[in-house]
């Protein structure tokens, strides 16, 4: 019956699979009588025991726990508030709130917490699939709301996380795009003498995303040496785009620059400067960003894509699904195959292995399996 004694908590059967769990909460200010918790929990008894051991070590640690009588929407909130937002950055918290007004709160808002049942959030899942959606965002909304619930079971409010076993449909990998060399120079003359071609010539010659290159700043930069540092990145938000560290640790890192791009980021600092000198106290000095707008402030990529990157495409007669970040895997493309070694493309994408650009990028790379064929019968057969 009693857990660790009456006086910590008591677990009392109510019939087939149904559990009353009650917990001591303090006594009355007035009466000095004690007061209890309690919930009623359906499964196992170790799922009673689970839930009871819960409640008393969130209390012992001072976590002030309610009966989860509350609505899933409320306790959304609660959790965005307390858990997510402390972890997780200004555009990843707003991707979250939407994510579950969109597809979670309209379905299963009101229900309470302590009741909620897997099948129901199967239910929600099929209805998405039914509606069309992709198989990344049914994922990514029960991942954001069964992160919402393994909390809620931390805290004590739920004896299991009913998210945890839903099915979701399997995430295709999304086809990679690169343009060709011949597509590339067909781009490169379509941008000669727009306002951001110095961008784009960068974007191909770094691999750098797009997020890294907008945030870049002049200090980042050393024309001499002929190199730039990442050391940061920009997002947009609900607030408006702000900067942020970048991705991971090997995100950071210097790459050097062709003497072409170099001489052209010389070029654009120099008209960037007259452009600043003309605005005087109109224009934004302190951020000193190598890509600004016109009053120095960073760009907004979106913008950037619909009034500049989009139409050069149109312009060059290449596929307008091609994205701005497919300059990335323009770059590591074709340094693959022109034989450049897998850890120098590692390196200059930042990626934490070779390994990760091995499984992103071999499919791209054509007659590598063959060429190593024909080393070998030399190798082996024509001693």
């Amino acid at each position: 019956m009693a857990a660790s004694g009456k006086r910590a908590g008591q677990i009392i059967s109510r019939g087939d699979r149904r559990w009353l769990v009650r917990w001591f909460v303090g006594r009355d200010d007035t009466t000095g009588k004690r007061k209890y918790a309690s919930k009623t929990i359906h499964g196992t008894k170790r799922d009673a025991q689970k839930y009871l051991n819960s409640i008393l070590r969130s209390r012992d640690l001072g976590i002030a726990i309610e009966p989860a009588r509350i609505t899933l929407g409320r306790y959304l909130d609660k959790w965005l508030e307390t858990s997510a937002k402390p972890r997780v950055s200004t555009r990843t918290l707003d991707d979250y709130r939407w994510t579950l007004a969109k597809y979670i709160r309209p379905k299963l808002g009101s229900r309470r917490l302590d009741q909620i049942r897997p099948l129901e959030i199967q239910a929600v899942v099929s209805e998405m699939q039914e509606q069309g959606l992709s198989a990344r965002t049914i994922r990514l909304a029960r991942s954001i709301l069964s992160s919402a619930l393994k909390q809620a079971v931390r805290w004590g409010m739920l004896a299991a996380n009913p998210a945890e076993h839903v099915d979701v449909p399997k995430q295709r990998r999304r086809e990679m795009k690169a343009l060709s060399a011949e597509q590339v120079a067909r781009f490169r003359t379509a941008a000669r003498g727009s306002l951001w071609e110095v961008l784009f010539d960068l974007a191909l010659a770094t691999g750098m995303r797009p997020s890294e290159y907008l945030a870049l700043t002049w200090k980042d930069v050393d024309l001499k040496a002929g190199t730039l540092a990442v050391r940061r990145a920009i997002e947009e938000t609900s607030q408006g785009v702000q900067f942020k560290e970048t991705k991971t640790a090997s995100s950071r890192r210097t790459i050097p620059l062709p003497p072409t791009l170099t001489r052209a980021l010389d070029e654009h600092r120099r008209r960037q400067a007259e452009h600043a000198m003309k605005l005087g106290p109109a224009y934004d000095r302190d951020l000193e960003l190598v890509f600004a707008n016109e009053v120095g402030r960073p760009l907004n990529p979106r913008n950037l894509i619909q009034r500049h990157f989009k139409p050069i495409l149109k312009q060059a007669g290449l596929p307008k699904s091609f994205r701005l970040y497919d300059l990335r895997h323009t770059c590591a493309t074709l340094m693959l195959a022109s034989g450049e070694n897998i850890k120098v493309v590692a390196e200059r994408l930042g990626h934490a292995s070779p390994a990760m650009t091995l499984d992103v990028y071999v499919h791209v790379v054509p007659g590598q399996q063959e060429a190593a064929t024909a080393k070998l019968e030399e190798i082996l057969f024509e001693g």
